[in-house]
């Protein structure tokens, strides 16, 4: 049997402690932990753009990307488990370039917005980015931090280029930077 969840309500977590998968206690407010805290927040901004598409095709490949931000999340927390691997990495540039083929080029720094979908779409963009930026600042050396920061950048790509197809499918016109205002 896998994983299981037995015991919600531990109450080892009051005094601003939690543990890893490898059994030690680590500060809740630890470079780590804001790590891993940052791809839960990450994947739940996913779980709300899920919310807001119709389209059946995205909405998988986006439980796809949920499951890789769970094992992701997990070699973070040292569980050792499963791991991401560079075949995840080329799912997203994968994806990504499907999405951009549906496109123009772009001409200059789009503002994020338009359709529902696509602004949820951009604020998962943005909490991507900053998932990235609490994976560096935790300086962890582990091997497998390298792909976690490859799928993390890729991730970001996809979903500017998703929030651009999004606002496209629904007839919202992308408004571009205005260098006069």
């Amino acid at each position: 049997m896998g994983f299981r969840l037995s015991k919600i309500i531990t109450k080892t977590g009051d005094q601003g402690q939690t543990r890893l998968g490898d059994g030690s206690r680590v500060s809740k407010g630890a470079p780590r932990i804001m790590a891993i805290g940052g791809i839960d927040e990450l994947n739940t901004s996913i779980g709300l753009l899920r919310a807001h598409i119709q389209d059946r095709y995205v909405i998988d490949n986006l439980v796809i990307i949920q499951h890789q931000l769970l094992i992701a999340g997990s070699q973070l927390a040292n569980s050792n488990k499963s791991a991401l691997q560079a075949r995840h990495v080329d799912f997203l540039e994968n994806w990504a370039s499907e999405l951009i083929s549906q496109l123009a080029p772009v001409q200059d720094f789009v503002l994020p917005g338009g359709s529902p979908a696509a602004a949820y779409c951009h604020n998962a963009r943005v909490t991507c980015r900053r998932t990235e930026r609490y994976l560096i600042a935790a300086n962890l050396t582990d091997e497998y931090i390298t792909i976690i920061m490859q799928y993390l950048n890729r991730l970001s790509d996809v979903l500017f280029v998703l929030a651009r197809v999004l606002n496209k499918q629904q007839g919202v016109a992308e408004i571009v930077l205005n260098r006069q205002i």
